[in-house]
This record gives structure tokens, sequence and C-alpha cells, in this order.
């Protein structure tokens, strides 16, 4: 939306996309084999590797931990909102979300949908309860639970919409935070550009979503382009221009301690992580 109405370009960015991990595929997860492939990397290895993008984005948890990690600093004068959801077939005996204990829940490894999956059935059931299965990409996700290889699956974005269109049932919403990770060497006036431009656009689709769902095409495979209309597609993920708090940096990494996920040294100050 930024680039198609200019708004990158007005506040003087030179820019490019870069699709990041999350639109591929990892190796072999929707291969032909009944038993998905365990996927043990995620969104925080690949931040920790180095993304080669100024900015990018990933749940609030990865972002935080990366950031405290030192593998780049966490935006804090913005942060985003992402609907997701469980989804299990229409004919799914799984009717609540209690029927997930011991269950094996697809997600991302050290992803959103692997955070949110927790903090959202932790209501539901004792912890030692929840049973995940770490089934690679978004889309990989998608794959298996269209073809029945999975019994449910953490989706967002895309991914949810698909599977919505398709039939399949949202037995909980785990909508979550996600969070931007800059650069070390990216430059703080040009990051105020980009969200200056980035809010603009949020402000257009606020205004007129279905007049941008198409964009959604853009970003999608073609075998999962071929099964929907776009069109009915939602706006998903929404930016919300309000700084993310030392509070909310503080009681993530709690949260994640708890659940012994924060595999890095810390602790690290909220002003050495955060640009804020």
């Amino acid at each position: 939306m930024a680039h198609e109405l200019g708004f990158f370009t007005q506040e003087g960015l030179e820019y490019e996309f870069d699709a990041g991990f999350a639109g591929g595929s990892a190796p072999g997860v929707s291969a032909a084999s009944d038993a998905p492939l365990q996927v043990r990397t995620g969104a925080f290895e690949d931040m920790e590797a180095g993304r080669s993008s100024d900015v990018s984005c990933a749940c609030h948890w990865a972002v935080n931990a990366a950031a405290t990690g030192q593998h780049g600093k966490m935006y804090g004068r913005a942060y985003s909102v992402c609907p997701a959801g469980i989804y299990v077939a229409a004919d799914s005996p799984l009717l609540d979300p209690a029927d997930l204990a011991g269950v094996e829940v697809g997600v991302g490894y050290h992803s959103g949908s692997h955070y949110s999956a927790l903090q959202a059935l932790e209501a539901f059931m004792p912890r030692e309860r929840i049973t995940l299965g770490f089934y690679g990409f978004p889309f990989d996700r998608t794959r298996l639970l269209l073809e029945g290889k999975a019994p449910a699956v953490n989706a967002w974005g895309a991914s949810a919409y698909v599977l919505e269109q398709r039939g399949f049932r949202k037995l909980v919403d785990t909508t979550f935070v996600m969070g931007f990770l800059l650069s070390a060497d990216v430059d703080p006036e040009d990051v105020e550009r980009y969200f200056r431009a980035l809010l603009r656009a949020q402000q257009e689709i606020d205004l007129e979503p279905h007049r941008y769902t198409r964009h959604w095409a853009q970003e999608m495979p073609a075998d999962l382009l071929d099964l929907v209309d776009v069109r009915r597609f939602g706006p998903g993920e929404r930016i919300v221009p309000q700084p993310y708090t030392r509070e909310m940096f503080d009681r993530t990494q709690g949260w994640m301690r708890e659940w012994e996920l924060l595999d890095v040294a810390g602790p690290v100050r909220y002003e050495a992580a955060v640009l804020h």
C-alpha cells in the first residue's frame, strides 16, 4: 500500500522488499509422508542468523529475544496486532479448546504461532497437556491441515483466511502482538520516515479495506491462491502507533522465562534493546 500510493517515495526513501523466510516452505514439510516433518528453526533463529533487511517484523516474543541477544534493536514506538487462531477441519471431533489437551497443534518453532498457542491454551488446560508440533512455515501448516495430515494448526494472515474460506473452524483465537526489528546500522531518521509512510498506508486500509485485498495475492503461493478469492479476505495485521513500553518488554521476558523459552543471556536493559 505504501509503495502503491508513493508514501515511501514521498518520504525520500530508497527501498526494496524482501519477502523473508515466512513466505517460503521448509524442505519436506508438505511432502507425501503422513507424518509431518518437525522443523526446529523459526523466526528467532532467522533473526539470530542476521536478516538482510533494515526493518523486519516477527512476533514480539521473538523480536524481544533477538534484541536481548543483540541481533538488532526492537522498535519501541509502534507495534502491530496480528489476528490468529487454532483451526481444525469442519468435521473434526475437536469442539472445544480443552479438547486439544494432548493433541499435537501445528506451529512454527520460536515464532508467533508457537508462543501464541502456549499463551492461549494455558487458559484451558494444564501446561503439561499442551502439545505442539513444529511444522515449518505458515503455508506449510496450511497445506498440512488442508490435506488432513495435521489435526489442528495455529494460523494467521493469509493462511488463516485460506482455512476460513475452505470451511475450517477456528477453535480458539490466538491473536498476538508483532514487533519490529531494526538492523544495527540502520539510520534512525530513515526508520521514522518508514513508519510515517507505513502508518499512512494503515489509515488508507482502515478507510477502505476491500479496495486493497488484492494485494494478498502477492504473498501467496500459486497452489493456495487457486483455492480462494482474496477479495473475501479481511485486513489482517494492523499497526498500532503506540509505544512498546518497558513494562511490555519486561512482562514478555518474564513470561518467556517461565516457559524456559528465552535462550539468551540476560538481563538486558530496555534502553539497550529498544529504540524508544
